[in-house]
């Protein structure tokens, strides 16, 4: 494989509901061990193109292929599997768990999961859990969660939600994670934490990345590339230099002269 890999590509993803054209012939691709931004005003359908990436939504028309293979309308479970993992701007923790065990949950090919491992093979069983149990204590380790590991996922912040979350995409063999607003809802102290968290996965781990964001100065500081979405479609590709100097994402998105 070289950087310039592309491991995942939409090609003219549509989206309708009813007469509501969402998405409209959206193309894009995103390299290997890169971080694509995906920006664009509210109602640009950059969440909807997330659904339909990630499995949640059938795309209308279009292609979704990620590594070479065609993935488009497969099940958000399957994708899993095959390294597609995805965020949300309302986390999705499990809240009466532990973080520990919101970790735990989210690694696959758990042995204990087929009644005839649990009945016949416990031994292998219970191998598997503790090197999944030491795999999440390690994750919240590096994310600097060690210390509410036994604390309940509801009762932590935005920001330690937000940062479970990207635990849960570390826990499985992550080809492209899909992150939907990290920075939504989370105090400036911890937003930081979670850039870096996303740049040393990116740089020392090799993850890519595609993030749909707001915040405009994390979107400088950790994307090479970003797609900028208006009214449902491609209004413009290129380096965010590119992107805060093009007209018509001035009058789309930053507002006219308020940019």
């Amino acid at each position: 494989m070289t950087s310039s890999e592309i491991v995942l590509s939409v090609d003219g993803l549509t989206k309708n509901f009813g007469g509501l054209h969402a998405v409209r012939g959206v193309g894009f691709h995103v390299n290997k061990g890169s971080i694509v931004g995906l920006i664009g005003p509210n109602g640009a359908g950059k969440t909807t193109t997330f659904n339909m990436i990630a499995g949640e939504l059938p795309p209308t028309a279009g292609k979704i292929t990620l590594l070479g293979e065609d993935i488009t309308g497969q099940r958000t479970d399957v994708l899993y599997h095959k390294g597609l993992m995805r965020t949300f701007q309302l986390s999705h923790e499990y809240a009466r768990m532990t973080a520990l065990e919101n970790l735990a949950v989210a690694a696959p090919n758990q042995a204990g999961e087929s009644v005839w491992s649990s009945w016949f093979a416990n031994k292998s069983v219970i191998k598997r859990e503790a090197a999944v149990v030491e795999l999440a204590r390690d994750t919240l380790e590096f994310l600097g969660l060690s210390h509410v590991g036994d604390e309940l996922a509801g009762n932590l912040s935005g920001g330690q939600k937000k940062l479970l979350e990207i635990g849960r995409t570390m826990m499985n063999d992550s080809k492209v994670v899909l992150l939907d607003e990290p920075g939504a809802g989370v105090n400036p102290t911890l937003m930081r934490k979670v850039a870096e968290m996303i740049e040393q996965l990116n740089a020392e781990r090799g993850y890519t990345f595609c993030i749909i964001e707001h915040d405009m100065d994390m979107i400088a500081r950790l994307c090479s590339k970003v797609v900028v979405l208006a009214e449902g479609q491609v209004l413009m590709e290129g380096t965010m230099d590119q992107v805060r100097s093009d007209e018509r994402v001035i009058d789309a998105y930053f507002g006219g002269e308020a940019a």
